[in-house]
C-alpha cells in the first residue's frame, strides 16, 4: 500500500467518484456523526482501490473506494470475517454499498510498520513489533479457509511468468535465448513443485510492513486494539505455510540482513510448533522451505514492480527493485538447482560474480 500525498480528497467535479462517495456518506445513519466535508486521502495501493479518512463522532473512520467495474469488495468482506473470527485485529465493517464499491471501516490508526521503520526506530521496539507480527501470523494460519481459492501449479506458474515478461524483457530489455528460457522453466518447475508440497494454511499474500499497523502505543496502553492491525488482506488464498513468513522476512520495502531473518524465522518456527501448526521438526528443513518460497515470491515481485512502473506509470516501485533483486540472489546463489538463474541475473546486472554453491 502506497501513501497518498494530496492533502484533500479533491473536488467532486474533478473526480466523479468523490461526489458519489460524499453523497453516499450523507445517507449513512446520523449517529455515526460523519463529517463528509472532512474527507481526505489516507492511502492507495497497487490496484484501483483508494482509501480516505473521514471525521466522525469522537473518532476517525476509513472509507474504501473500490470501483465496481475494476474491483470487487466481496473478497475483502469475506476474508475480514475469517480473520476476525481467528482473533486478528482487522477493520470492522460499519457500512457497505457493493453496487457502488464503497465500504466504511473502523480506523486502525495512522502508522504502518513501514512508516515506523523509516523514522530511526529503536532496535528494542522493532523487535517487539515483529514478535507481535509473528504471533499474528500464527493466528492467521490457524484461521478457517472456507471459500478461499487455492494456489495450484497453474497459478504459481502464471505469477512466475511475470518475471521473464516484465522484468527481463520490459525492464532489462533482455531477450532470452531458447536455452536460457528452457533453463528458467526448469527452475520455475523446481520451485513450484517444492512449494506445492508444503502444508497449506490461510495465506495473506502481502504480509509485510505496509500492511501491518501499529495499534498500541510503544511502551504502554492500547490505542486501537491489539498490535498489529492487519489490512489489505482481500487477496488471501489457501497456500504454502511459509509464504507469509517469507513475505515478512524478505520485505520488498525493508532490508533485513540474514542474521535478523534467521532470528525471526527461528522464533516463528518455535511459535508455530507450540501452536501445533504443520512445520518440520528440523529447522534446517524449514529454513530451506521458506527460502525457496521467498525466492518464488520475489521473482514474481520483480515482475509485478516492473509492470507497475512500465505499464501503469507507478515509477516509485522501481526504487525497491534492487532490494528484491538482492533477496533473490541471496537464496539463488545458495543452491545448485538455481545456478541458471544466477547466470541470468549476472547477465541482467552486467556483473561477474564468483559464487560457491551448496546443498
Amino acid at each position: 500500500m502506497e501513501p497518498v500525498t494530496s492533502p484533500r480528497a479533491g473536488q467532486p467535479g474533478q473526480d466523479p467518484r468523490i461526489g458519489q462517495l460524499i453523497t453516499w456518506l450523507g445517507t449513512l445513519p446520523a449517529d455515526l456523526g460523519i463529517d463528509a466535508d472532512s474527507l481526505r486521502p489516507a492511502s492507495s495501493d497497487a490496484s484501483f482501490r483508494r482509501y480516505f479518512r473521514v471525521d466522525a463522532a469522537n473518532r476517525t473512520l476509513v472509507v474504501m473506494d473500490a470501483p465496481p467495474d475494476k474491483e470487487d469488495c466481496r473478497p475483502f468482506l469475506h476474508v475480514a470475517g475469517l480473520l476476525k473470527d481467528g482473533g486478528l485485529n482487522v477493520p470492522d465493517i460499519l457500512a457497505q454499498d457493493l453496487a457502488q464499491g464503497f465500504l466504511l471501516l473502523s480506523d486502525l490508526g495512522y502508522t504502518t510498520y513501514y512508516n515506523y521503520l523509516q523514522a530511526s526506530p529503536s532496535a528494542q521496539d522493532t523487535h517487539r513489533l515483529y514478535l507481535d507480527a509473528l504471533r499474528a501470523l500464527v493466528k492467521i494460519q490457524q484461521s478457517a479457509t472456507t471459500g478461499l481459492d487455492h494456489y495450484d501449479y497453474d497459478r504459481f506458474h502464471a505469477e512466475l511468468g511475470l518475471f521473464p515478461e516484465w522484468y527481463v524483457g520490459t525492464h532489462c530489455k533482455f531477450e532470452l535465448d531458447e536455452k536460457t528460457r528452457a533453463d528458467l522453466e526448469t527452475v520455475f518447475a523446481t520451485l513450484i513443485e517444492a512449494n506445492l508440497a508444503q502444508p497449506t494454511v490461510l495465506v495473506h499474500r502481502d504480509f509485510h510492513s505496509p500492511n501491518l499497523m501499529i495499534t498500541e502505543a510503544l511502551g504502554a496502553g492500547a490505542d486501537f486494539g491489539p498490535n498489529p492491525g492487519v489490512i489489505d488482506f482481500q487477496d488471501a488464498v489457501v497456500g504454502p505455510i511459509t509464504y507469509d513468513l517469507a513475505s515478512l522476512l524478505t520485505d520488498a520495502r525493508t532490508t533485513w540482513d540474514e542474521p535478523q531473518q534467521l532470528d525471526w524465522g527461528i522464533r516463528y518456527w518455535e511459535m508455530a510448533r507450540a501452536a501445533g501448526l504443520p512445520v518440520p521438526n528440523d529447522f534446517a528443513e524449514f529454513h530451506q522451505a521458506y527460502e525457496w518460497m521467498g525466492l518464488q515470491r520475489n521473482l514474481r515481485i520483480l515482475g509485478v514492480f516492473a509492470r507497475l512502473a512500465h505499464r501503469d506509470g507507478k515509477e516509485a516501485y522501481l526504487a525497491h527493485i534492487p532490494r528484491v533483486n538482492g533477496y533473490v540472489r541471496q537464496v539463488a546463489q545458495r543452491y545448485i538447482a538455481f545456478k541458471p538463474l544466477i547466470r541470468l541475473l549476472d547477465k541482467l546486472d552486467q556483473t561477474q560474480i564468483t559464487t560457491g554453491y551448496t546443498f
